[in-house]
Order: C-alpha cells, then sequence, then structure tokens
C-alpha cells in the first residue's frame, strides 16, 4: 500500500500466475506449456530476424502474419487480430467489447484472469456455475447479460463443449458479444472459427503459448466479424501501435507455416496426456476427461493440497488452486513421457500404492 497510488490499486487482486521455480532436476507440469518444443523453422525465423534491422519499429499491422494465420485458419486477414500474448488480446477485448450496462458472464470455474481484468476495467459480471459434472451448460447463461466469455476447453477442467453447444449458445444470443477463450483447443476440442462467417458477434481467441510451443514469444490472437476486429484494432491503437516485436512476428509466421511439426507436436501431447490419464486412474485417481494439454485429478483418500505439497518436495511442481469447488482437486500439465513416469512414480510413493501381484 502507498499514498501514491491511484486509488483503483488498493482494491486490486492480482491474478497469481504460474510459478516459474528454480530448482534443480524439476519437473515442470504448472503451467500448461507444451514439453516438445518449438518448430525448428520458427527458431531459425527467430535467429534471422535479430539482425540490424532490430533499430527500426516492426510492421504495426503484423501483415505477414495475419496473412499466414489466415490462410492456415481459412478466413481473411481482416478477420484476424493479434497482439502481445493470448492475455493482452483478452484485455483489448474487454475493453473493446465486453464492457456494457449489463453484466458480463462467466463460469464459476474458469480462467482466473476473467474477473481480475472485469475488476481493472470496471466492467460488472455475473458468475454461472458449471453443472454437477464440472461442464459448462450454456443453457444457464439468460438475457440478463450484455457479453459472455469462457475458455473452451474450459480450465482448469479440460472439458470441451461441441460446437452443436456453441452454435445453440449463439443462436440463444444474436445480440451480445460472445467470446470463446480456445487457448489449448489444438488438443482435441472442435475450433469455433468456422462459425464466425454466420454470427458476427462471435469472437474466437487463440494463443502461440501452447500447441506451437512459443509461451516464452508471447503471440495471441483473435477471429472475427470485421466490426469486431476493428474494434480491437481502435483500442489496440490507443494503447500500444507496435504490441509485436519483429522477432514475435518472425517466429510466429513461421510456426504456422510449418503444419506438419504443429500435428506432430500436438499429436505426441494428446498421447502422453491419454497415458498419463489411464496411469492415474490405475492410481484411484478420479480424471476429468480432458481436452487440453493438461488434466484435473482428485484422489478419494488424499486431499489435494497433501499431494501438492509431497509432490513439491520430490522436485516435481504441479498446480492446485485453494478455490471453491475445484480445491479438491490438481491441475497437472502434461509433460514429456519421461516427466510423466516420474510424476506417476512419485505418486506411488505418496499414496503407499502396491502394484497388484500378477
Amino acid at each position: 500500500m502507498s499514498r501514491f497510488w491511484s486509488p483503483l490499486v488498493h482494491d486490486l487482486k492480482p491474478y497469481v500466475a504460474g510459478e516459474q521455480p528454480v530448482m534443480a532436476d524439476i519437473v515442470k507440469l504448472n503451467t500448461n506449456e507444451n514439453p516438445y518444443g518449438p518448430s525448428p523453422r520458427a527458431l531459425e525465423a527467430i535467429r534471422a530476424a535479430a539482425a540490424d534491422t532490430l533499430r527500426l519499429y516492426p510492421e504495426p499491422t503484423s501483415l505477414k502474419l495475419r496473412e499466414a494465420i489466415a490462410k492456415r485458419e481459412g478466413v481473411r486477414p481482416d478477420q484476424v487480430f493479434v497482439g502481445n500474448s493470448s492475455d493482452e488480446v483478452l484485455a483489448l477485448v474487454l475493453q473493446a467489447l465486453l464492457k456494457h450496462e449489463r453484466p458480463l458472464a462467466f463460469p464459476d470455474v474458469t480462467y482466473s484472469f476473467y474477473p481480475v481484468w472485469s475488476q481493472l476495467f470496471g466492467v460488472s459480471t455475473k458468475i454461472v456455475p458449471l453443472d454437477k459434472d464440472m461442464r459448462i451448460d450454456v443453457t444457464a447463461y439468460g438475457d440478463d447479460c450484455g457479453a459472455i466469455i469462457f475458455a473452451n476447453p474450459n480450465a482448469p477442467t479440460g472439458i470441451a463443449l461441441g460446437l452443436a453447444d456453441i452454435e445453440k449458445l449463439l443462436q440463444a444470443h444474436p445480440d451480445i458479444p460472445v467470446v470463446i477463450d480456445e487457448a489449448y483447443v489444438d488438443f482435441g476440442a472442435e475450433s469455433a472459427i468456422p462459425l464466425i462467417e454466420r454470427y458476427p458477434n462471435l469472437l474466437v481467441t487463440h494463443t502461440l503459448s501452447k500447441s506451437r510451443a512459443l509461451a516464452g514469444l508471447r503471440v495471441g490472437v483473435a477471429f472475427g466479424s470485421r466490426e469486431l476486429i476493428d474494434a480491437l484494432e481502435r483500442v489496440k491503437d490507443s494503447f500500444n501501435s507496435y504490441p509485436l516485436d519483429r522477432l514475435a512476428q518472425a517466429g510466429a509466421t513461421a510456426a504456422y507455416e510449418d503444419e506438419d511439426w504443429f500435428r506432430q507436436s500436438c499429436a505426441r501431447v494428446i498421447a502422453s496426456r491419454e497415458r498419463l490419464t489411464a496411469e492415474l486412474q490405475k492410481l484411484g485417481f478420479d480424471v476429468l476427461p480432458s481436452k487440453a494439454n493438461f488434466i484435473f485429478a482428485s484422489h478419494p483418500a488424499h486431499t489435494a493440497a497433501d499431494i501438492f505439497k509431497a509432490l513439491r518436495e520430490r522436485a516435481i511442481i504441479v498446480r492446485w488452486f485453494d478455490k471453491p469447488r475445484i480445491s479438491g482437486r490438481l491441475r497437472i500439465s502434461i509433460g514429456t513421457d519421461a516427466e510423466c513416469d516420474r510424476l506417476v512414480g512419485a505418486l506411488k510413493e505418496i499414496l503407499r500404492w502396491n502394484e497388484p501381484a500378477r
């Protein structure tokens, strides 16, 4: 607290980012980073961009990148917006599209940044509970909201909605903005990008941090009708006309152009997820059906807090949220098979689990 702070700052409850610990021989399964690394073509493009041209400002509209993204996703470049991480893109979205007289609606269990941004930007909110199975119920979003946002697959549950449910929501709310945050969609869920032509109120956001393994580069994307993208551009150009530097534009463009690497990386993560899920279920864990690069698991005989602490003592870092409805579960990012094996081995020690005799 300080007498020099603006009044707003005193009441803020900032987002707590996933820990980036400095520990020896660590297994880091807490921030949903991709264990298999970015495209070699992306790395080469970044190295090539680290040149004397860094003395010049980057291209302010990131046109080449937007063209590469549009080609890959089957949309027009003017339906694509890019920014410095999906977090910043979503923050711009709240200011440009989601602040209305009626509240912004989102689930009670979802991305923790949504209420933080809402408080920061003075957006009133309506919290809509997930159903008893921890799924988003699209019929629960009534007529009293001015906008809707949620992650699909949802976080931290990993559970995905199909396009039929998303379309049902859009049909029920044609006159308000609907934002689908698809940070994890490439690990087995259906993207709503094909719906933006039919629903001008739909905005879909993506990130290069997960499926394209570029969390350190900070690039986010939004897809929508021209009128929605225009709103984002107006806010962006009132805040920062150069959100993506030359290295980010070069690396992200190459990553989108390397389709083979992208598909192989996603397939490896999905295979590792299914393998880890099966191993945890053998140990008695309840694992929610995930279409993300993480799983959300609980054990009937041990608290999530105790398991979290015991894993940390073994230099294995996962995520535990001390929040209503989810404090009994751990969110475990998908690592390499070797990292997942070490996790399973540690859990066997913690649970004192003995493999059945054959």
